[in-house]
């Protein structure tokens, strides 16, 4: 019996297109892109703005309609499924977090109403006790204090708790893998080391994948197993992080790395901002 040294996968597009209007305004935001991800590993995707990469992360969470493609999470084809009821599973298994931590808060509801409502929506039975022991480790996952946010609303929060109550959101529910879009993009510097570290503890303590979205190549260099470098709508680069960011071969991933200031590294360059 021959044993594959390849690594499972986990979540996989294959030729994934999306095109926007037709004819002379026809813009293919995603065009022909395949990869695949596997258990465990951080991937980060990076671009710049109209690159297409947050197009590409709303059609990995089935939050648009690919024009063409496939998108096969543990084998199975998830472009087949269609409507809430059909994909309740899948969002399950693959969370978002998005740009503006605001804009995905309910601003008259409290942290812990929030939380319960996510776990309302699960098919899982829990008695009040089990809910509040949910919702305390949750945000113990993410370095926040239960007794001290979970009364509190979204006016009463910083960006970057706030950030981190939609992190433990997604956690609720016990995913396989998380998607951040841009989830640092909103905060200031400090912030965003602080919410990379939670990423990266989260990966150390629950074996959590994590696909990064971003359009700063210091955070996936500072955050990521494997980059992917998106332009126009395709992968132009990709690779170990370590590989594609010491010897770009295209001339985009030099553009990208030629703007970020350094600071006796990469790795310095980060934890400076």
């Amino acid at each position: 019996m021959t044993l594959s040294n390849e690594p499972l996968t986990l979540l996989e597009a294959r030729h994934l297109t999306r095109i926007f209007g037709g004819g002379e305004n026809e813009v293919r935001a995603v065009d022909d892109v395949s990869f695949a991800i596997h258990p465990g590993e951080i991937v980060a995707i990076v671009g710049e703005s109209g690159s297409g990469k947050s197009t590409l992360a709303r059609l990995l969470l089935r939050l648009l309609e690919p024009t063409s493609g496939q998108i096969l999470f543990r084998g199975e084809d998830i472009t087949a499924l269609h409507g809430p009821r059909h994909l309740k599973t899948y969002w399950r298994e693959v969370q978002g977090i998005f740009q503006d931590p605001f804009a995905s808060f309910n601003q008259f509801y409290s942290v812990g109403r929030v939380l319960k409502k996510t776990l309302d929506l699960s098919d899982e039975k829990l008695s009040r006790a089990e809910q509040q022991q949910r919702l305390e480790l949750a945000l113990r996952n993410v370095g926040l204090d239960p007794t001290d946010v979970l009364k509190k609303g979204s006016h009463q929060l910083s960006g970057g708790q706030l950030q981190r109550v939609m992190i433990a959101r997604a956690l609720l529910v016990d995913p396989e893998i998380v998607i951040a879009d841009e989830s640092t993009s909103m905060l200031d510097a400090s912030l965003r080391v602080t919410i990379l570290n939670v990423l990266s503890e989260l990966r150390a303590r629950l074996q959590m994948t994590i696909l990064f979205v971003t359009h700063d190549i210091g955070q996936a260099y500072y955050l990521s197993d494997r980059v992917f470098v998106m332009y126009h709508g395709q992968i132009v680069e990709q690779g170990p992080v370590e590989e594609v960011l010491h010897d770009p071969q295209h001339a985009y991933t030099r553009r990208l790395m030629a703007d970020v200031p350094r600071l006796g590294g990469w790795g310095a360059k980060v934890a400076a901002d």
